[in-house]
């Protein structure tokens, strides 16, 4: 392990006048183009605000197995609600932690037979009974990461040379947001395996993470090295998805991480915030600055988990890996039409 490469950025120089604005824009393309990760900090959260969320997030966590599994994701044909310890898993292999997954929250559309299979994935969330107060927590952060989440997309369009619309346009309608509050139960040192969750690429455009204070675990895969991302506090920890590595024909670059398990007597919150454009946008290629298209690196594809310009084409491989226990309860026809061929 060696010392971090992942840089800090302050979200409020975007306040403080052009030439701060300058500095921001060209910090922000720098850390995603050469490391795809960075700490933000300068974001407004409130500390009160974070204080709820991690009290509301404990308070789920402690609750009876009986009123935790009322809101069982087996229950959601859209991949809602909670999942016990074990019930993800990243690249077919199990991720030691329960969470629970909350999306936009809006009324399944009623679908026919020629309606692309991605829009099964829109509906309702699942909220617990024994605790009301975690919806409207989780309501404001929403609100309030979503429009970080704009600001971001602005200035790395500017910071690229394009238009911003080019990137508000596929938010503007319905855009597809996911909190995933989740807790990572220690692991004694013995065991055979450190996965909290592991190595991946997020397939959407831009994730906002929030962890407890002083939590440690995440690391970044950067120059054929794993890289610790050092805890700060009350600040977010910034990654691309794929979808702006496709946008961009690689000049921005999604990077692969993992989460190592905390140690047996101990735990870790960490609720991780997915900004994605509506289900059935189109991710166009960016018209970026000529010198910044010229050292584009092209996408990384990889023939097993192809990145599509259709962010729900993207969702529902993600949905239907992660979860089959879910997928093969709501949706076998699926699971069938994906399988892999044998020869």
């Amino acid at each position: 392990m060696t010392d971090t490469p992942i840089p800090v950025l302050d979200l409020s120089l975007l306040d403080q006048g052009p030439s701060a604005v300058a500095r921001f824009h060209e910090e922000l393309r720098r850390a995603t183009h050469e490391v795809g990760f960075f700490t933000l900090v300068g974001h407004g959260i409130p500390d009160e605000l974070q204080e709820r969320l991690l009290a509301a997030s404990r308070a789920f966590f402690a609750l009876p197995d009986e009123d935790k599994l009322e809101i069982e994701n087996l229950k959601s044909p859209f991949f809602r609600g909670y999942a016990r310890v074990g019930g993800e898993l990243t690249q077919g292999r199990v991720d030691w932690r329960e969470q629970i997954d909350i999306g936009p929250g809006r009324p399944a559309r009623e679908l026919g037979p020629d309606d692309p299979a991605y829009l099964r994935l829109e509906g309702p969330n699942q909220w617990p009974t024994a605790l009301p107060e975690l919806r409207p927590i989780i309501e404001e952060w929403q609100e309030r990461l979503s429009d970080i989440g704009r600001r971001l997309l602005v200035a790395w369009a500017d910071a690229l040379g394009a238009g911003p619309e080019q990137l508000l346009d596929l938010f503007a309608e319905e855009p597809s947001i996911h909190v995933k509050v989740a807790r990572y139960p220690g692991k004694p040192a013995t065991a055979e395996s450190r996965q909290g969750v592991g190595s991946h690429k997020d397939g959407g455009a831009l994730t906002l993470l929030w962890i407890e204070p002083g939590a440690g675990g995440l690391q970044v895969e950067y120059q054929g090295e794993w890289h610790d991302v050092p805890p700060q506090q009350g600040a977010l920890i910034v990654n691309i998805g794929e979808l702006l590595e496709w946008a961009t024909d690689g000049y921005l670059r999604a990077t692969v991480h993992r989460v190592l398990a905390p140690a047996e007597g101990s735990e870790r919150i960490s609720v991780p915030f997915f900004f994605n454009p509506r289900l059935d946008a189109t991710v166009p290629r960016l018209d970026i600055a000529p010198e910044y298209r010229a050292a584009a690196r092209g996408v990384e594809q990889d023939p097993g988990n192809v990145i599509h310009g259709v962010y729900g084409e993207n969702l529902l491989k993600s949905r239907l890996r992660a979860h089959p226990d879910v997928a093969a309860i709501h949706h076998p026809d699926l699971l069938e039409q994906r399988a892999p061929v044998a020869g």
